[in-house]
């Protein structure tokens, strides 16, 4: 053997440390992520609230078999009288919207429930139309003649008399809008929003007011900037942008860049599924009823611009008749639960990535403990203790061989400082020590390595859960979160961190030892930015592993001390 196993191992987890951190360099520094690449965000100047509305390029054909090939319309200015445009805001126990007249659109959202992180005495938008801003959910009609423009999201729309807010005792309100005769077609949209609900059901009744049968198709569509969502942090990385799920592909997220690229590759047909606006703790999404025919498109509607959307044809409808197509509309938190109950593979949104099979149930564990604490905080305390239980023969393995390792450090100490001018006996001299002391010089990282995936896992459970958005643990730290505001957790992080260092074992090799105490205070450094509650857990963790390794090395008759680090 040439070369000393845990130099090999620590060398591996230095590297990866480095590409880590190589990749957040990246990232804070506007550029796609080089090893590990999320969400590429365009930071071109986001256009005026009003190119949303502008004419936009054609869509992708249709490949509905009762229409003709169509296009989202560029919005050609109506020969009807223009109604007067205005916006209606409409409240509830969990939402204030706002609708524009123009198309019935929805332009703004409020989420009184979860606060603005820069101002907390205002609830959070996500839907917003202004010159900085531009995300808004529109829906429309595309006609299957050519030269025939139907109502779309451009089209004057009349809004019908009703309450605005809904009121105590009332469990339910009605927001309708009314297109005027346009094509031989008029177009009524109507929301409706539930006490307690971010998602409402949206109606559009298609009437054929003229001597001929039609045969239109609907649109839903969601439009969006490409910028990062304000405050988002730079030294992690969440995704934003549009996301697609149907049951054959499942779920498929997709960056701007790769729509800018035209490298978009998706499921474009299905009868089930719902289209999408990712970010972090919050969505939005369109749901069509299953076995509806749908087209799916995503598709870049101006410089900085994007959108995905859905197109369903309607079944031909006869003058003087009327088609009705049921939809929902969601706008909110990624609240797992009300996810799940909302649509098949909704909950997807909230994205766990490949560590999905066991974030999944760490987090049912985490919700289940704080419906009983009712404290975040002391609930993900709680979870790491349980998974300190659950794994606490493994890590008593690792800390026993650990002890084993300290016992026997100063017969290696010795050995290599007798034979440093010989290093391939003096190899076989530290592999005859291991065999004679019974050591296994991996038996104390295999049993740590198998929890790592959990403990991954458990990270990204913490960094996704809106819960943690606002909530507070104690004292000081009132959003799990935001960065503990006076960085009292990264330096009780760290500086548990390099206590556990100092339980551990020298190694023999000084450049080995050297890297053992750099390693802790690289990644303080990022932990000093992180959510409190991701900096949480991993104080608990390093306190009750230091506990376990206390009394084991107790037990075993290796009495606590610290190798703390020479600088030569």
């Amino acid at each position: 053997m040439n070369n000393d196993i845990r130099r090999t191992i620590l060398w591996v987890i230095f590297g990866f440390t480095m590409v880590l951190l190589w990749d957040q360099w990246q990232v804070f520094n506007g550029h796609k992520a080089t090893f590990f690449p999320t969400s590429a965000h365009t930071e071109a100047k986001t256009p005026a609230a009003a190119t949303a509305n502008s004419a936009t390029p054609p869509l992708p054909v249709s490949s509905a078999p009762v229409t003709a090939p169509g296009a989202v319309p560029v919005g050609a200015p109506s020969t009807t009288p223009a109604a007067r445009r205005e916006q209606v805001q409409v409240t509830t126990d969990v939402l204030s919207l706002t609708f524009d007249s123009e198309g019935g659109s929805l332009i703004h959202s409020v989420f009184g429930k979860y606060k603005d992180m820069a101002h907390k005495d205002q609830g959070f938008v996500l839907l917003d139309e202004s010159p900085n801003r531009v995300y808004l959910a529109q829906t429309g009609l595309i006609s299957s003649t050519p030269g025939v423009t139907l109502p779309t999201h451009k089209t004057p729309m009349t809004v019908a008399p009703g309450e605005r807010t809904l009121k105590d005792g009332q469990n339910e309100l009605q927001v309708k809008f009314e297109s005027a005769d346009l094509g031989g077609v008029k177009l009524v949209k109507t929301y409706t929003l539930k006490r307690g609900a971010y998602d409402m059901a949206v109606r559009h009744e298609v009437i054929n007011t003229g001597s001929a049968a039609v045969t239109p198709q609907l649109y839903l569509q969601l439009v969006r900037d490409g910028n990062k969502p304000p405050g988002e942090s730079s030294f992690y990385s969440t995704f934003t942008g549009p996301a697609i799920y149907t049951e054959a592909k499942k779920y498929q997220k997709i960056e701007f860049k790769d729509i800018e690229n035209n490298k978009v590759d998706v499921e474009k047909h299905a009868t089930n599924g719902y289209v999408a606006m990712v970010q972090h703790y919050f969505a939005s999404a369109w749901i069509l009823g299953n076995g509806l025919q749908r087209d799916l498109f995503l598709r870049k509607v101006d410089n900085n611009l994007y959108a995905v959307g859905l197109i369903t044809p309607l079944e031909s409808i006869a003058p003087g008749a009327s088609k009705t197509i049921e939809s929902k509309f969601f706008v909110g938190p990624q609240e797992e639960k009300v996810l799940e109950a909302l649509a098949p593979g909704l909950e997807l949104v909230k994205d766990y990535g490949w560590l999905t099979i066991l974030a999944k149930p760490l987090y049912w564990l985490l919700d289940k403990l704080h419906g009983f604490i009712q404290n975040w905080g002391w609930s993900i305390v709680a979870l790491v203790l349980l998974l300190k239980i659950a794994f606490y023969w493994l890590n008593a393995k690792a800390y026993a061989s650990m002890a084993k390792m300290k016992a026997i450090n100063p017969k290696i100490v010795e050995m290599r400082a007798r034979l440093k001018d010989k290093p391939q006996e003096m190899q076989q001299q530290m592999m005859k020590i291991y065999r004679e002391e019974k050591v296994n010089p991996m038996g104390g990282c295999f049993p740590i390595m198998i929890q790592i995936p959990v403990f991954i896992a458990l990270y990204w459970v913490l960094l996704s859960s809106v819960e943690m958005r606002n909530a507070p643990w104690i004292g000081w730290i009132h959003d799990l979160s935001s960065p503990d505001p006076f960085f009292i957790l990264p330096v009780v992080m760290t500086l548990t961190t390099l206590l556990q260092t100092a339980l551990n074992p020298a190694p023999p090799d000084p450049m080995q030892a050297k890297m053992m105490w750099f390693m802790p205070l690289i990644f303080s450094v990022m932990f000093f930015f992180f959510p409190a509650g991701l900096v949480l857990y991993w104080i608990t963790n390093n306190i009750l592993s230091i506990a376990q390794q206390w009394v084991i090395n107790t037990r075993m008759g290796v009495p606590p001390q610290f190798n703390l680090p020479k600088f030569k």
